[in-house]
């Protein structure tokens, strides 16, 4: 796979996350190791997600891993917390703002597992 195949599946999972109560801007660089290897940002602004193929130099964390790993984690089938635990995914800067793409990852499953509502037409 390559760079520009990764970064599009990628940016699709992450556009799903519902960052509508996330009041603060939030900042992360994703730097992939191996195949696929680049650097993209995933920012939070004014309850707005932006997903671009840069470096972000004022970023908040910087988050290493293999795209294979990164996939996983933005598809919500690994746990960014279980991965930088097991070592498969690298964490630098704020902590405490890092911490928070999980909850940006979980509301994407919450948003996947809702039940669809069957509108109903007023006549």
């Amino acid at each position: 796979m390559t760079y520009e195949e990764f970064f599009a599946k990628v940016k699709e999972k992450f556009m799903t996350a519902d960052v509508s109560d996330i009041t603060e801007h939030l900042a992360y660089q994703f730097n992939i190791t191996g195949e696929a290897e680049g650097i993209f940002y995933v920012e939070v602004k004014d309850g707005k997600l932006y997903v671009e193929p840069y470096d972000y130099y004022d970023r908040d964390a910087i988050f290493t891993a293999s795209a294979e790993n990164l996939m996983k984690i933005a598809e919500g089938k690994l746990d960014p917390v279980f991965a930088f635990t097991m070592k498969k995914l690298k964490v630098e800067g704020d902590i405490d703002k890092a911490l928070k793409l999980k909850g940006m990852i979980d509301s994407k499953k919450k948003a996947e597992n809702k039940p669809e509502k069957k509108s109903e037409k007023k006549k």
